[in-house]
């Protein structure tokens, strides 16, 4: 197997609930990053990204369609770059990871982009007014605001 290497880490701030970073999208923020990640590494030849795989455990409003897709053109990556979002709940951005290593391991890529995307702001926004499998009938969801993926599910 070939060896892979993570050759830098970005974080975004950390913001409060209805804080400074409420109002800016999640997508966006993504974006900034990966603008800030090119920034730092002006040698790397960016049109070589195998793929952009960010986790996003909260796929409701703005993060509903494939955010890395859209944080990659926002950033100004080229369109032949390929984007992908899963959902790993709160493992999402380790798992994002874990994909790229995967793929350039076995020769299915060189480069790739990844990290964890979600915006728990959006949560006062989410319709939980959804049809659930009455298999998990008896769910009863927690504070949504303060702990989205936490559900007490008895089967």
């Amino acid at each position: 197997m070939k060896p892979v290497y993570i050759f830098d880490a970005i974080r975004t701030p950390i913001g409060n609930f209805g804080g400074s970073l409420s109002n800016v999208r999640a997508d966006d923020l993504a974006a900034h990053t990966i603008k800030e990640l090119i920034k730092r590494n002006n040698k790397t030849d960016w049109e070589h990204v195998e793929d952009v795989i960010l986790g996003c455990a909260n796929q409701a409003g703005e993060d509903n369609r494939n955010v890395a897709r859209m944080a990659l053109l926002l950033a100004g990556l080229p369109f032949s770059i390929g984007g992908e979002t899963i959902n790993r709940l709160c493992s999402s951005g380790l798992a994002a990871t874990i994909n790229a290593y995967r793929a350039i391991s076995l020769g299915d890529g060189d480069l790739f982009i990844t990290g964890g995307d979600l915006k728990i702001a959006i949560g006062t926004g989410l319709n939980l007014d959804v049809t659930i499998n009455p298999d998990f009938s008896n769910v009863e969801v927690d504070d949504v605001i303060t702990n989205l993926t936490r559900f007490e599910i008895t089967l």
